[in-house]
């Protein structure tokens, strides 16, 4: 199996954790995603995030759920796991499991409470300490965490700590920082480092534009967002950005808080993902405006791929709604 470094690039899907009807691991339905996933095209995987409800696991079920993506994924795709605790023990122990099973790296988020840029440090110094040599990546998403990371400090923890290897950025407002970041970068204060963009990729051509390497969020059509990034790879940035439009009405639904992964997962129902929206409790469930609302948005996409003359069968649910 491969492993992380600075390198990485394109986009890192950010898994779904499939559930049944009675709330447990659907793990048929894992199978089917992680195909699709690969189908799509993608550059890595990253499961048991933020998105994959990883805080309602208990720890023998992310195991095991680990275990079900290692068996499908492609050797050449590398698999980022989800480790993030209050305490190190358990993250430590959770990082040796998943890199026993394979894994190429592990993804951290700060822990609430860090309110100075000296407690940030601190931790992230623990951190590397406790998960020795493991590759790492930084999870910077202050409207979640609570924790705001200045551009100096980044700076110092990617100078002094090499088993950091990605720093996964989702700030908002954040294009600034990528850019103070970059600048940083090419006056030698750290290495090259790589930085995979999050927010379910509604701000992507924006974020390459200034420098960003991809993308590793969870949007319901990683196909369109592995395509824009093959394209501003390619010099294509107009036609990057006219297909990333298309799709920005069903990204800003999908952004909505609260409901958005209820959102996202029944539109990987739809298309033939996963066998049921399940949110595992408590966890939000759509109602029936919200049901008719992402049926007229899907039509709307169909219609706006169409008229790009993409091949809409690419992107059209493969199920009836």
């Amino acid at each position: 199996m491969p492993t992380l470094d600075e390198s990485a690039k394109g986009v890192f899907a950010i898994a779904a954790t499939p559930f049944a009807e009675d709330g447990a691991l659907d793990l048929e339905s894992t199978d089917r995603m992680v195909k699709f996933y690969l189908d799509c095209g993608i550059a890595g995987l990253t499961i048991l995030g933020i998105m994959g409800e990883a805080h309602k696991l208990a720890p023998e079920e992310a195991v095991a759920f680990t275990k079900r993506v290692m068996a499908v994924v492609d050797d050449s795709v590398p698999v980022i796991v989800g480790v993030s605790s209050p305490a190190f023990s358990p993250m430590a122990d959770l990082t040796k499991q998943v890199m026993d099973l394979g894994a190429a790296g592990v993804m951290v988020a700060p822990m609430g409470g860090l309110n100075t840029d000296q407690k940030i440090e601190t931790y992230f110094h623990s951190v590397c300490k406790a998960l020795g040599d493991t590759p790492v990546v930084l999870q910077d998403y202050p409207p979640t965490t609570g924790v705001w990371f200045s551009t100096p400090l980044l700076t110092k923890l990617f100078a002094d700590l090499p088993s950091l290897k990605v720093l996964k950025h989702e700030e908002w407002p954040g294009l600034r920082k990528i850019t103070q970041f970059r600048a940083a970068e090419a006056a030698g204060a750290h290495r090259r480092i790589s930085v995979l963009v999050g927010n379910g990729g509604i701000f992507l051509p924006l974020e390459l534009a200034r420098g960003v390497d991809g993308a590793m969020t969870g949007f319901a059509f990683p196909e369109m967002l592995v395509q824009v990034c093959d394209m501003f790879a390619a010099g294509e940035r107009e036609a990057a950005e006219d297909l990333f439009d298309a799709f920005l009405p069903l990204m800003r639904y999908e952004q909505q808080i609260g409901i958005g992964l209820a959102i996202r997962k029944e539109t990987l129902r739809r298309r033939g993902v996963i066998t049921t929206a399940v949110t595992r409790a408590p966890g939000p469930a759509l109602d029936t405006h919200d049901e008719a609302e992402l049926t007229a948005l899907l039509a709307r996409l169909d219609r706006a791929v169409a008229a790009q003359g993409q091949d809409t069968s690419f992107y059209s649910p493969t199920t009836a709604t």
